[in-house]
């Protein structure tokens, strides 16, 4: 089979040559609008998840030869999880080549972080089926770029920090609240405000909880670490 143009290009934008193009034509094929002649992406997002671990277990080992698990793990999950995938995805401007059912186009299908990160793990595994683990390898370490160089820095957890920094003082843990939701329902942003017992909090606004608590967890350890926190 031939792709479609706007295919060719984002093969072209994610520097490889499909021997076999019914392979992304499948990556970028939504549940929404599969049939029984055209199969959907989540067997190769399945596929995916566990090649972009490989790869990344690979890379974090041979980054830093002395780290141990408890180090390795947080950095791991950074570069693995759907929002760092999500991320890459809008990098090659996946959204745009995604093949969606009415209903998921009108609900903004294109730019919703779960659906872009389960496209990129695809993406993977047609690429992997396509052409072996070292043409996916090349692919992820690539399109991944300084992530994983920068992710040690990345991957801090605040929350957790923010625990210990509270534990270690005799206080309670922080507290967090969801002090608004702004946004239509396809895309909400939350605003998280981290509390501690002794009244100093912090907000942050993102596009998931998640984010938002992290973010806010952030805020607020820099506020008590600076020297008249």
């Amino acid at each position: 089979m031939k792709l479609s143009a706007e295919l060719r290009d984002f093969a072209d934008r994610l520097g490889h040559d499909f021997a076999r193009p019914e392979l992304l034509l499948r990556a970028v094929t939504h549940s929404s609008i599969s049939s029984p002649t055209r199969p959907d992406n989540q067997r190769l997002e399945f596929l995916g998840d566990r090649v972009l671990g490989l790869v990344m277990s690979e890379a974090l080992l041979k980054a830093d030869p002395d780290a141990a698990e408890g180090q390795l793990a947080p950095r791991f999950n950074a570069l693995v999880r759907k929002e760092t995938c999500a991320e890459v995805a809008r990098q090659v401007e996946l959204g745009a080549v995604l093949k969606l059912g009415r209903s998921e186009q009108m609900s903004g299908g294109r730019r919703k972080a779960a659906l872009l990160g389960d496209a990129m793990e695809a993406v993977i595994a047609a690429v992997y089926l396509d052409a072996g683990l070292d043409a996916a390898r090349a692919l992820i370490l690539r399109l991944w770029g300084d992530r994983i160089a920068r992710v040690e820095a990345d991957a801090r957890d605040a929350k957790t920090s923010l625990q210990e920094w509270a534990q270690g003082r005799g206080a309670p843990p922080p507290v967090y609240v969801e002090v608004a939701r702004d946004g239509p329902d396809h895309a909400p942003m939350f605003t998280i405000e981290a509390r501690l017992s002794d009244g100093r909090a912090a907000r942050a606004k993102a596009g998931s909880k998640r984010q938002a608590e992290q973010a806010a967890a952030k805020a607020l350890l820099d506020k008590v670490e600076m020297p008249d926190g």
